[in-house]
Parts: structure tokens; C-alpha cells; sequence
């Protein structure tokens, strides 16, 4: 924390080619293919699923490169509620305080800047831009991640505007359920 209160953010811009709607945060020594993506424990929040060391983004197009900003803090930075249409949280384990954005299918790996506070608990905050067609194309998908040390709590939809956003927490919700 700076002398005024404010976070100290390390800020990373990153063009990430997704595959099947997806991009990974996976920690140092993970790899895409450990584990099954599809029976990660985490609660419904849709468009976001963790297991410690490993977490999957869903975005909005199936395929193509995708804007994402990611943005490591040493403590709660503020939701951006006004730039995003969709906004969730989850907490995340970091075994090594390490972490990458992967690409799907042995992509590139983006490494981002360390975790402040070294393994442990953080907080996720997943901010989305653009998920239904239409808007894409008159805005602009874009991905903004927040990650900031914090002990684990609930998840949490901050906000919820798309319906591509809420295909996917009713498809989470679902298979949670276990109705398909």
C-alpha cells in the first residue's frame, strides 16, 4: 500500500488466443491438462471455475485473440462497475505465488507479475465487456482480472447484464445440480 492508502497494481495488457471459449490462470508448475475442468468444485458464478492452482475464463467468442487486462494488487483495487457489463468474484489458491494466463491446447503462456503476499488466498474479480454479438461488435470485447491477497469467502456476481453471461451461470448452476 502506498503512503496515501491507495493499492500498489501491477498492471499487464495481453492479446490471449482463445480456443472453445476459454483462456486458463494456472499457477507455476500447473498445467492446463491437470484436471477436469468440468467437475471443478468451485460454486456457480458462470463464467469463472477454480481449483487451487488453476482457474478457467470463459470468454465471449468461441475463437479469436481477445484483449485482456490483468491486474495484481496488494489489496482490493475497486470493482470498474461502470466499464464492465458482467463483474463476478471468487477466491483462488496460489500453491506457488506464481501465476500465467495460458492459452487453450498448449498456447502461449502470458507470465504475469508475482503475487504480493507469495502463496495463499487471493481474490478473483472477473470483469467482462462485450459477451453477446451485437455489443462485441460496437464496443469491443475486452477481459479486465483483478487479484489481490484475501482470506476466502463466497462468491459473488457484482453485476450481471448479458445474456451470454447468464447462459453460462445457468449452464454452471446446472450441471452443478446435476441436470443437463
Amino acid at each position: 500500500m502506498t503512503r496515501d492508502g491507495t493499492p500498489v497494481v501491477h498492471v499487464k495488457h495481453l492479446d490471449v488466443e482463445v480456443h472453445y471459449y476459454q483462456a486458463y490462470l494456472m499457477d507455476e508448475g500447473r498445467s492446463v491438462g491437470g484436471f477436469d475442468f468440468d467437475n471443478a468444485p468451485s460454486p456457480p458464478v458462470g463464467i469463472i471455475r477454480v481449483e487451487k492452482g488453476s482457474a478457467l475464463l470463459t470468454v465471449g467468442p468461441q475463437w479469436a485473440t481477445v484483449k485482456f487486462t490483468v491486474a495484481v494488487a496488494d489489496r482490493d483495487p475497486g470493482a470498474d462497475l461502470d466499464g464492465y457489463e458482467d463483474i463476478v468474484e471468487i477466491s483462488y489458491e496460489s500453491p506457488s505465488g506464481r501465476l500465467s494466463l495460458e492459452e487453450w491446447g498448449g498456447g502461449r503462456a502470458h507470465t504475469l507479475p508475482p503475487l504480493p503476499a507469495g502463496p495463499g488466498t487471493y481474490r478473483l474479480r472477473y470483469h467482462v465487456r462485450g459477451m453477446d454479438e451485437e455489443v462485441a461488435i460496437e464496443i469491443g470485447d475486452h477481459y479486465f482480472l483483478q487479484i489481490w491477497p484475501e482470506p476466502p469467502r463466497d462468491p459473488t456476481v457484482l453485476k450481471s447484464t448479458s445474456s451470454t453471461f447468464q447462459y453460462w451461470l445457468n449452464s454452471e448452476r446446472s450441471r452443478q445440480a446435476g441436470v443437463e
